[in-house]
């Protein structure tokens, strides 16, 4: 018998995601969010997390969809990561959070290669969650390629 894995499942635009729940620290409602010069599209800026500076990521902007409005349902997860062996909360802001849901991971099947709308380098696969398509964020895959950019925003101390 398998083990279920508990992942928070999100919604961007009209695609169901899903995020380990491990990864998950807490889930905020949207806040004002600094904004840091020069920064690239898809990073909004930092919020304080009970005295912590914290990178926010759109993932509208990461994942290359269109901007949309901050509704009473936006919401940021904040993520806690290990990335080149140093630990890095991140936030990333999601249209809307719907449930911690139980999915077999030896259910979910690797991301399709053709026919594709995101990369599939930051998708660990692909489940089913009520009838509907859950895609699974690989999220150190997701952002690997900013990890220095994120590493350095989140702790100053870091930054060369």
């Amino acid at each position: 018998m398998t083990e279920l894995v508990q992942y928070v499942t999100l919604g961007i635009d009209q695609e169901t995601f899903a995020v380990p729940v491990s990864h998950v620290q807490e889930i905020l409602d949207m806040r004002p969010v600094a904004r840091l010069p020069h920064a690239p599209p898809y990073l909004l800026g930092i919020i304080d997390v009970r005295g912590r500076s914290v990178p926010v990521i759109d993932l509208r902007a990461k994942l290359g969809l269109a901007a949309a409005e901050t509704t009473s349902a936006t919401r940021i997860l904040v993520l806690e990561l290990v990335v080149e062996d140093k630990p890095l909360l991140l936030g990333l802001v999601a249209d809307r959070v719907f449930e911690v849901a139980g999915m077999d991971d030896d259910k979910i099947e690797p991301a399709p290669e053709i026919g594709r709308r995101w990369r599939s380098d930051c998708i660990k696969g692909v489940g089913r969650r009520r009838e509907q398509f859950v895609i699974v964020f690989d999220i150190p895959r997701l952002i690997a390629t900013d990890a220095v950019e994120l590493l350095s925003t989140a702790d100053p101390a870091l930054a060369a």
